[in-house]
């Protein structure tokens, strides 16, 4: 196909192309990586300040046998559960592991207020009944392997950091959950370049709840969890409200130290995403509308019409998704085939942005308003 409109397509679509690309190298050589490399000496246990581990936990029996026993043995100074009214048992799951562990503990969650988000009422109880200098809120699916807390806070001392959001490495162990659960990656490592994470600007700013790690005194200062307290997209708006205040945020990957396995089934990963793809998309319908557009032009519609540029696209479409998952600490070749998903993906996420078309959402059992 000629003619003004595919041309303009093409060049569009390979600039597009082009920023990715970029934006991929420069975050290969310069995003921190919680790696196995020696740890400084002030990250060492016994001179680290008074952590506590704090775990928002709603309907997680699944996962509490599976990840909750790597968190207690990183040797924080407390480590709290706190189990959202679940009805599968999440609570005495956990109990029955904190018993040999000192400082570890689960609390019940009150009733969930008029104005609030399920998930930061749960973080702000959490914070109220911790002791900590250093908060640290992680999701009941991340897995926290050997030397994860001290890797993390040397990073957070590193960064200098009022909040430091680390991106745990996706830990997929079937086909359903590799269709769409990584691409994850692909949204932070292709589109947003670490450096730019630095500069004053709201724009830039970003993070993800799996683990957010807080100086006490700076998350008290903004009322916690009460400054994003009606949002879905609770970490990234907690970001970028916080350097709207003057104050420092920061990421890191999880690499070798923080895992997660976000999602267990396609069907899963559908209903995850959809919860935060309004909002992530400015609570617009339109953005979503274009957004899904012009995905599918870039990544489907070159294997279906010949255009200027379309033979780049192509190519680019079934490697992108492969250095990305490099690019992230992934690189069994299983992580590094998802590249062939790459011209259908758009039409994987099409059941996530119906979805998130919808008024009303549901997750965890909590129907939210959209």
């Amino acid at each position: 196909m000629t003619g003004p409109f595919w041309q303009g397509l093409g060049a569009a679509a390979l600039a597009y192309t082009a920023y990715k690309a970029v934006t991929l190298t420069v975050n290969a050589l310069t995003f921190p990586r919680l790696g196995r490399q020696t740890l400084p000496a002030a990250a060492s246990a016994p001179e680290r300040p008074r952590v506590s581990l704090l775990v928002p936990a709603r309907d997680e029996a699944h996962n509490v046998p599976v990840f909750f026993p790597g968190l207690l043995r990183q040797g924080a100074a407390e480590v709290i559960m706190l189990d959202d009214n679940s009805s599968d048992g999440t609570g005495d799951l956990a109990r029955a592991l904190c018993r040999e562990v000192p400082g570890a503990r689960v609390i019940s969650g009150t009733p969930l207020p008029a104005g609030w988000a399920g998930k930061n009422w749960a973080c702000q109880q959490l914070a109220q009944a911790s002791t900590g200098e250093i908060l640290v809120f992680t999701d009941a699916d991340v897995a926290w392997h050997g030397g994860a807390l001290d890797a993390l806070l040397a990073q957070m001392e590193a960064s200098g950091a009022d909040l430091l959001s680390c991106w745990p490495r996706q830990e997929v162990q079937t086909l359903g959950e590799r269709l769409i659960t990584p691409m994850i990656d692909l949204y932070l490592l292709a589109l947003l370049p670490f450096p730019s994470m630095k500069l004053p600007l709201t724009l830039t700013a970003t993070a993800v709840g799996q683990v957010m790690v807080f100086k006490r005194s700076s998350y008290e200062a903004v009322g916690g969890h009460g400054l994003v307290q009606n949002e879905v997209l609770e970490d990234v708006l907690f970001a970028k409200r916080l350097k709207a205040r003057g104050m420092k945020t920061s990421a890191a990957l999880g690499g070798e130290r923080i895992g997660v396995r976000m999602y267990q089934s396609y069907p899963a990963s559908i209903n995850g995403y959809a919860k935060s793809w309004l909002p992530v998309h400015g609570n617009s319908r339109l953005n979503l509308l274009v957004a899904f557009s012009a995905q599918f032009c870039f990544y489907t519609l070159p294997w279906l019409v010949d255009f200027p540029g379309a033979s780049v696209l192509r190519a680019v479409s079934l490697t992108e998704r492969g250095l990305v998952a490099w690019v992230a600490g992934r690189r069994h070749p299983a992580d590094l085939a998802e590249g062939l998903l790459g011209p259908v993906q758009q039409l994987l996420m099409l059941p996530v942005y119906q979805k998130a078309l919808s008024k009303r959402v549901k997750w965890k059992g909590r129907e939210y308003v959209q």
